[in-house]
């Protein structure tokens, strides 16, 4: 019942946000625009959205490593595909690092499996919004004051909330008065996920950041070179400030992230005119779509070596 829920929670969100854009937007422009699409950039985004795949799962095979050694980096980079999969086709409450941590419960305790997914996720964000902020500054002459306000409060207020999350010692002080299914000072299930958080060692938490760099910078080059496919020809350093945002917008719950995603480009890049604005959205759908068709086909292929193998 309660994933029919969050199932058609997802649909209306998307619903009602491709409706916005619908109302807003001129859909007739904004397909003229996706007709004139310089096709080299976005395969050279696609390729990198790929390479990008690959950094991510090493950066999570880091951590699992740091708590279970005997996991192999190709079993965590097959997951990560699968999850793409799951979190651009299907309409279900099992997005894409829910899936990551089911099937690695397969290969470890559960507590390290979504200890460890739930990391890999926030070092990413972090790092993402600390370089938002550092670059904020050289950018806000080109944006409007209410969006510079808005990258201050998500990256700001997301760069607090994880500070706290890895101080182990505080959060068991503030949660001890809670009932035990949810205080982190007990032995339930949400202590039991902190504390594997908490237990991958500065060195391998360390690595992780590291690596995030990496696939962040990727990832601003990416949203760059779509509007760069579109003719837009913004500073990089715009996108570094923006891209928190559009990276966060993945989080509401949606189809795919459709609507959302497309709601927040047209704001970001609403010098570029609401059309092209939308556009970039849709290009970052599009090169989603096509990772998760590859990762749905690693996910069938295995399905079906399951089915061949003797009972």
């Amino acid at each position: 019942m309660k994933k029919r829920w969050v199932n058609l929670l997802r649909v209306l969100v998307t619903a009602g946000a491709l409706a916005f854009l619908i109302w807003t937007i001129d859909v007739g422009k904004m397909l003229d625009e996706l007709r004139r699409v310089d096709m080299r950039f976005l395969l050279f985004a696609f390729l990198l959205f790929l390479v990008g795949l690959v950094i991510r799962a090493y950066r999570w095979f880091v951590l699992v490593r740091s708590l279970e050694p005997t996991i192999p980096f190709v079993r965590l980079l097959h997951l990560y595909f699968v999850g793409q999969f799951f979190s651009t086709f299907l309409p279900t409450a099992f997005g894409g690092d829910v899936v990551r941590a089911l099937e690695l419960t397969q290969d470890t305790d559960s507590s390290v499996a979504v200890g460890t997914v739930l990391l890999d996720r926030m070092t990413g964000l972090l790092v993402l919004f600390a370089m938002g902020l550092a670059v904020l500054p050289f950018s806000i002459a080109l944006m409007p004051p209410q969006l510079a306000g808005t990258i201050v409060v998500v990256a700001g207020g997301g760069l607090v909330a994880g500070a706290l999350i890895l101080q182990r010692d505080f959060l068991l002080r503030a949660t001890r008065w809670l009932p035990p299914a949810i205080s982190l000072a007990g032995e339930g299930p949400l202590a039991r996920i902190h504390v594997a958080m908490t237990s991958c060692g500065r060195r391998a938490v360390v690595s992780a950041f590291s690596v995030s760099i990496v696939f962040n910078v990727i990832n601003v080059i990416i949203n760059w070179l779509c509007a760069r496919a579109l003719g837009i020809e913004l500073g990089l350093g715009y996108f570094f400030a923006v891209t928190p945002l559009i990276s966060v917008s993945l989080l509401v719950p949606s189809l795919g992230g459709w609507g959302v995603r497309e709601m927040v480009t047209q704001t970001v890049f609403a010098s570029a005119g609401t059309e092209k604005g939308t556009a970039i959205g849709v290009l970052l759908g599009l090169i989603g779509l096509g990772a998760g068709l590859i990762g749905g086909i690693l996910y069938a292929i295995e399905g079906l070596r399951g089915l061949r193998r003797p009972s």
